[in-house]
């Protein structure tokens, strides 16, 4: 009867540690399924701010009163490119997309840039990865909530808080960056 019982106790105890492994690597999948979404990103923005250095060259002739918002984007470019901070990254990422919107916006008011085929051939590069890192950022987004949710429900949370994880940020655009893009023209008197 005793030798029973100690089976019965070391088949529960196994079951117990089996069950808290899953748990475990069920949430070990979902932190790496957030850092390959976020690399996936982060990708796409590598690759936006390489035609961002090629656009700026081609704008750079036709908007000579518009240099402000060129140089912007530059130092926004060099930031983005020098920091490791994911936060931060998101961050900038956000500025460059409402500043890039302001360069097409004011490109309307150069017919000669907006007929120039470099010009033309950036901005729809660039529009179609806006359109993916849009895409990406949603699967990021729920993967980061599918883990978030997670490692708040019970058992999870126990795993979750002995193994150190803490809640991931979604991306999110700042409130001031929603607003309609301003466009304004300062020409020389």
């Amino acid at each position: 009867m005793i030798i029973i019982g100690w089976a019965f106790a070391g088949i529960v105890a196994l079951g117990i540690i089996i069950y808290f492994i899953s748990i475990y690597n069920g949430l070990v999948k979902l932190r790496r399924d957030i850092d390959k979404n976020w690399s996936n990103i982060d990708v796409l923005l590598k690759q936006r701010h390489d035609e961002i250095g090629k656009l700026i060259k081609v704008c750079e002739g036709y908007m000579k009163y518009e240099r402000e918002t060129l140089e912007k984007i530059t130092a926004m470019r060099t930031r983005y490119l020098n920091t490791e901070n994911i936060d931060e990254k998101k961050q900038i990422d956000n500025q460059i997309t409402t500043a890039l919107k302001t360069i097409f916006a004011v490109a309307e008011n150069y017919p000669e840039l907006k007929s120039n085929n470099n010009f033309v051939q950036l901005q729809s590069r660039i529009s179609e990865l806006e359109n993916e890192i849009s895409d990406r950022r949603e699967m990021y987004n729920e993967s980061v909530n599918i883990y978030n949710i997670r490692i708040n429900q019970i058992p999870d949370m126990a795993v979750a808080k002995m193994m150190g994880y803490a809640e991931q940020k979604l991306v999110s655009v700042p409130e001031e960056e929603r607003k309609d893009v301003e466009v304004r023209f300062e020409f020389p008197k």
